[in-house]
């Protein structure tokens, strides 16, 4: 059992986000195991801490509010008994039988004091529980979500594992050229006036080359959504701070995205969009799993990429992805990440494209996985393999951000759903891999077969002019 699949199983009703507190409070060392695993230090001890003051100021304004609802009532009664003017209240035992009438209303102002102080009291207690919940909630947010059972330890990609590989790569009786030589060589790749209109990791395709850009696209889309079953999604580009909490990448990952003067964020990936479409929501069991496939623009800051690829178009401010996302049940979603996984690689099989698979250790993936595989495609101009496609189980952590959850047939109650999402493919890396690894000794690129008929039926691209 995976430690993300605990809380589906019992839920807590406490409405923390993130991370569910009351599995920490059962089981702190496992908590802190996983942080330790994601190379951070413990936390259990610093948040169960706050989580005991905040249900102390809780229960002191619950308290409170008791006393204050009590004293009410009681001054209730003595108003009631002052308008008497024979000073009697009857049997009434919170004020007191027969008292006279200015004795009643010393009471009654007796009785407002003691009220405002109990007014008081639930304000501050109030007020304290709200700003520790605010401080859990804040740390609660700045940590990942805790690696599966099976994720290799380390701190970075060094440890990821090959799982497997498929096709060979080619070989070439000329020196490979990589893909920036290779477009410009075709007169159809322009960094030169990207960087004119919009500075460095910008790129400016024509004719041909972006042609196969918008073929890639449609091809990819047509294969996940006729033969894998995903809907096809038209979701906004621009989207509010909510959306991106959702899907982790507020308040951690502010620096790499891009957002606009109206306060809107430009979408990193379709991520966001899709899997907020059951953000709020209890959702029917009888509708999961749920699939989403859009191609979107996608923008990203790369401030922690700074002297990373800045060459080409491996890594570029704005790029072409066509996204997969998937809602499912807790104990569907291992079977559907394999599922995910092996649909974005059927774009690489069509395509010809020989690539690996890897699981990524704990120190490599992303701030909202539990899981990930990467498909990595051989590029002969890097020598290299190089990330195509990232494909994450999420678990239980996206829902409880988004407040996404289901409730069972025939069940009680409501649970987290689990939340998966994949590239399928980076339309940029892709095109990037068909020309290096398609390239002709004479400058030409030829165009995978699956692609002839979103080609208008060309079969190679020549140099222009």
């Amino acid at each position: 059992m995976t430690i993300q699949e605990m809380p589906a199983k019992n839920p807590g009703n406490d409405g923390s986000l993130m991370h569910d507190l009351r599995w920490i409070r059962e089981h702190p060392e496992e908590f802190d195991r996983g942080l330790t695993r994601r190379g951070l230090p413990p936390s259990a001890e610093q948040i169960l801490a706050l989580d005991r003051a905040w249900r102390a100021a809780e229960t002191c304004a619950q308290e409170a509010q008791a006393r204050r609802n009590r004293l009410a009532r009681e001054i209730g009664a003595a108003v009631a008994a002052s308008k008497d003017r024979g000073g009697a209240i009857g049997a009434n035992a919170e004020v007191g039988p027969l008292e006279p009438q200015p004795v009643l209303q010393q009471r009654v102002e007796g009785l407002k004091t003691e009220a405002a102080k109990a007014a008081e009291e639930t304000r501050l207690a109030e007020t304290d529980a709200a700003r520790v919940r605010a401080e859990i909630d804040q740390t609660l947010a700045g940590l990942p979500n805790l690696p599966d059972d099976d994720v290799p330890d380390g701190p970075d990609e060094t440890a990821n594992r090959v799982l497997r590989r498929h096709g060979k790569p080619p070989h070439f009786d000329f020196v490979p050229l990589p893909h920036e030589a290779i477009g410009e060589r075709l007169g159809l790749m322009d960094f030169v006036r990207a960087g004119q209109l919009s500075g460095s990791r910008f790129v400016v395709l024509r004719g041909a080359l972006a042609r196969l850009e918008r073929a890639l696209g449609q091809f990819m889309l047509d294969l996940h959504t006729a033969e894998f079953g995903y809907t096809e999604v038209s979701p906004p580009l621009l989207v509010r701070d909510a959306a991106l909490f959702g899907t982790s990448q507020l308040p951690k990952f502010a620096e790499d995205q891009f957002r606009t003067t109206e306060g809107y964020w430009l979408i990193p990936t379709a991520e966001v969009p899709l899997t907020n479409l059951v953000a709020g929501e209890i959702l029917d069991e009888s509708t999961l799993p749920r699939r989403y496939t859009a191609w979107t623009p996608c923008f990203r800051s790369e401030a922690g990429a700074a002297g990373k690829d800045t060459r080409g178009m491996i890594r570029q401010h704005q790029f072409e992805k066509v996204e997969l996302v998937s809602i499912t049940r807790p104990e569907d979603s291992a079977a559907e990440h394999e599922r995910m996984t092996a649909c974005a690689e059927e774009v690489l099989k069509r395509l010809g494209l020989a690539y690996r698979v890897v699981l990524l250790s704990s120190g490599d993936m992303g701030f909202a996985s539990q899981k990930t595989y990467d498909l990595e495609v051989w590029l002969p101009g890097q020598g290299a393999y190089r990330e195509v496609s990232s494909c994450s189980n999420c678990g239980a952590f996206q829902a409880q951000r988004m407040k996404a959850r289901y409730r069972p047939a025939g069940g009680k109650g409501t649970m987290p759903v689990h939340t998966l999402n994949g590239s399928g493919l980076a339309i940029g890396r892709t095109l990037i891999a068909i020309l290096e690894n398609f390239q002709r000794h004479n400058g030409a690129v030829a165009v995978p077969p699956a692609l002839h008929r979103y080609m208008g039926g060309d079969r190679v691209i020549e140099p222009d002019g």
